[in-house]
């Protein structure tokens, strides 16, 4: 029995953070089992936010797949492919672009969301405006039956079913597919300053950190505001740093932590020390990958060429079946 098919892409706009490990990479490895996946790096999505300086994508690009390779995605079971070498997307998007109405684009729930997170960038674009329909394409060319997303992006994909079901019925054919969400946990993390943790807020742990780059990261966290000396008692559910220890220290220690930070037999240094404890543990064997892959480079262009070649052929019999629905096969 032929797998269901996952498609899903990042922006390779610079370094990932713990965010993105937590809430998109554990997922992908472990979808990789039950589902034939497409995972790109998002190139031309970039461009939305990085225009004005694209020439770090290239970089970013090859630098995200080696991230991705270490914790575990494996190309012998997914396909993995630059957006912008795969010029299918492009084509698709253009065509659903001349049928997409305008008010579908500017009620986007998130669309007003990024732009006041990425407001020191000048968003006043039709790329920004119309990155939906991009994603739309992304997601259709290759036929998927599930996309794995968060609740706060059921608005995108439910867009993406709209302009399916537009198409298909302009042109009279189920020529694309509704793809359905697999809602993932994407846990909140905490930056090291308390807001939401974004590489543009200057407030993240990247995954390329090294044991020495980390320890002061984390010893500055913010804990509980309350407690001002060492023998006050804290409270973990006001602390910034405690929702760390939900992913990275098992639940006996968790425990452990809790009632020494309420009876003050723990200090926030004691804490932040089984953290960073923990969070060595957790990203050394990624380290020792990520440094084997960038001394191999063309081991991973060598994937990325193979997954370019593998969405390539997916991705024009679907261009074939649209440009007939549309009677644009003139050359077909």
């Amino acid at each position: 029995m032929d797998k269901k098919r996952i498609v899903s892409g990042i922006r390779p706009t610079g370094d990932l953070h713990i965010g993105h490990y937590l809430g998109v990479l554990k997922n992908w490895v472990s979808l990789q089992d039950e589902y034939q996946c497409f995972y790109f790096a998002a190139d031309w999505h970039a461009l939305t936010s990085e225009y004005k300086d694209p020439s770090v994508i290239a970089q970013s690009s090859r630098d995200m797949v080696t991230v991705w390779l270490s914790v575990g995605i494996d190309p012998d079971r997914s396909v993995l492919f630059r957006q912008s070498d795969v010029k299918e997307h492009a084509e698709l998007f253009t065509l659903l672009s001349m049928i997409t109405p305008i008010p579908w684009l500017e009620r986007n729930p998130t669309y007003k969301e990024m732009k006041e997170e990425l407001k020191e960038k000048d968003l006043s674009t039709f790329g920004f405006l119309g990155y939906p329909v991009l994603q739309a394409a992304d997601i259709v060319i290759y036929h998927a039956d599930r996309v794995p997303i968060g609740e706060d992006q059921l608005p995108h994909l439910e867009l993406t079913r709209e302009i399916v079901r537009r198409f298909n019925y302009l042109y009279g054919a189920q020529t694309l597919r509704e793809p359905k969400e697999i809602l993932t946990e994407a846990p909140r993390v905490p930056g090291l300053d308390g807001r939401k943790m974004s590489k543009s807020y200057g407030n993240a742990i990247f995954i390329e950190e090294t044991e020495a780059s980390l320890k002061p990261k984390v010893m500055q966290m913010l804990t509980d505001v309350k407690r001002m000396r060492r023998s006050d008692p804290g409270e973990p559910n006001d602390c910034n740093l405690f929702p760390f220890h939900d992913f990275f220290t098992d639940e006996a220690t968790r425990e452990e932590i809790q009632a020494g930070c309420r009876s003050a037999q723990w200090g926030c240094v004691d804490c932040k020390k089984v953290l960073l404890k923990n969070l060595v543990a957790e990203f050394s064997p990624v380290w020792e990958k990520i440094a084997y892959y960038k001394g191999h480079m063309t081991l991973v262009d060598d994937i990325l060429k193979a997954g370019r070649q593998r969405a390539t052929l997916e991705s024009e019999l679907t261009m074939a079946r649209v440009r007939e629905a549309m009677k644009l096969a003139y050359h077909d």
